[in-house]
């Protein structure tokens, strides 16, 4: 039985199932143009209520499936803040609802947890930010003292922080690093900084040998954008180090 037929019976059955109230189909299957020859297909079936026997029969994680069961209640804070499973949050951004309750319930909350609201965005966008300032001034202080290790390294942490904060601005989830450029290339940002070819010039820079002139550019081009969205207080929070943060 070849992986697509397998799906298909997985369908077929959850599709019977009245103990299924939606069936959400994520990962690469889920994104057009991702998939290659080794995708599995990651699947999470949502139930009314906590159904073991469920679980027993169809809960599995191999080369071809990864299917999960939760119940309403798990499935309607997963993935959000304060659920310990914000990590998994992406997952649900450009998901794809197999199967829905008759209220279209199951949609709503995958459209809700695939997207930032405006307050969830300008509460993670200044934490961000100043995380993204010290990697950024980590990285150029240990540059200019000569520690090149140290200076990657920071300026490695320092990237995810960028990221989360570009999107943000933009009341997106940052896509997991698989998808980033596929995300850049079909949902591109709002500005010539962040399209697909230069971002991902600057911060494969950033991942080089010699980091501190690309991490200090992504600073450089994001601070005017940074204080347009009101983030001022958090930039000049940093003083004088600003100046050598953005280098001559």
């Amino acid at each position: 039985m070849t992986i697509e037929e397998e799906f298909a019976e997985l369908c077929a059955r959850t599709e019977a199932d009245v103990r299924v109230l939606g069936m959400v189909l994520t990962g690469s299957r889920a994104r057009e143009g991702t998939a290659t020859r080794h995708s599995d297909y990651d699947v999470l079936l949502v139930v009314d209520e906590e159904q073991h026997s469920l679980k027993e029969g169809e809960e599995r994680r191999d080369a071809r499936m990864d299917v999960s069961v939760m119940s309403l209640g798990e499935f309607r804070t997963h993935a959000l803040p304060g659920s310990g499973t914000e990590w998994n949050r992406y997952a649900f951004t450009h998901a794809v609802v197999l199967k829905d309750a008759t209220d279209g319930l199951i949609g709503e909350l995958v459209l809700a947890k695939g997207r930032l609201t405006s307050s969830e965005a300008s509460r993670t966008a200044a934490g961000v930010l100043d995380a993204f300032l010290n990697g950024l001034y980590r990285c150029v202080k240990n540059d200019r003292d000569g520690d090149m290790t140290a200076a990657r390294l920071d300026a490695a942490e320092s990237l995810p922080h960028h990221l989360t904060y570009v999107f943000a601005l933009h009341e997106r989830v940052r896509p997991y690093n698989k998808y980033l450029a596929w995300e850049l290339r079909r949902h591109p940002l709002s500005r010539p900084e962040w399209a697909h070819g230069h971002l991902l010039g600057v911060l494969e820079r950033a991942l080089s040998p010699e980091p501190a002139d690309a991490v200090r550019q992504l600073f450089v081009e994001l601070e005017p954008h940074a204080r347009a969205a009101g983030h001022g207080p958090v930039l000049d929070s940093w003083g004088e180090d600003l100046v050598l943060m953005r280098g001559a």
